[in-house]
């Protein structure tokens, strides 16, 4: 597991909340978790990338993202070896591994060892900390 270094951008609490709408500051900040299928773009199906909410630092791209019927964005690798940091994760009585921006210390979410290949990793995401960025040419979202 990679360790997570101290964040690149740091902010004062007042600056996140400035920044942030109180669902963002709740997952990303205060290491909160949305509700399964609730968080903007959870079902996002257009190729792009996935950005950190609060720094915009790419995370994961579309094309690691699948459908692992669990109600949040799932991908099977970040975009890149240094996009997020992972620590150990006690609370609520479990051991897991939690994800966060490398680049500001965002919760992001948890990563799980039953992913699918080639990593057999799933990055169990909080939509509300991604900002999805879609690829050029791609149509606009659809209208619910």
């Amino acid at each position: 597991m990679k360790s997570s270094p101290a964040p690149k951008l740091a902010k004062t609490d007042a600056e996140w909340r400035k920044l942030l709408t109180s669902e963002q500051y709740y997952v990303t900040r205060q290491h909160g978790t949305e509700r399964a299928f609730s968080g903007p773009g959870w079902d996002e199906k257009r190729s792009g990338m996935y950005a950190c909410v609060c720094c915009g630092t790419p995370l994961f791209s579309s094309q690691t993202k699948f459908n692992s019927g669990t109600g949040w964005p799932s991908f099977f690798a970040p975009a890149g070896k240094d996009a997020v940091a992972e620590k150990d994760d006690r609370a609520w009585f479990m051991r897991r591994t939690e994800v966060t921006c490398a680049n500001c210390a965002a919760h992001l979410g948890h990563v799980f060892p039953d992913g699918p290949k080639p990593t057999g990793q799933r990055y169990c995401m909080n939509a509300t900390a991604l900002k999805f960025e879609p690829a050029p040419g791609q149509p606009a979202p659809e209208q619910k």
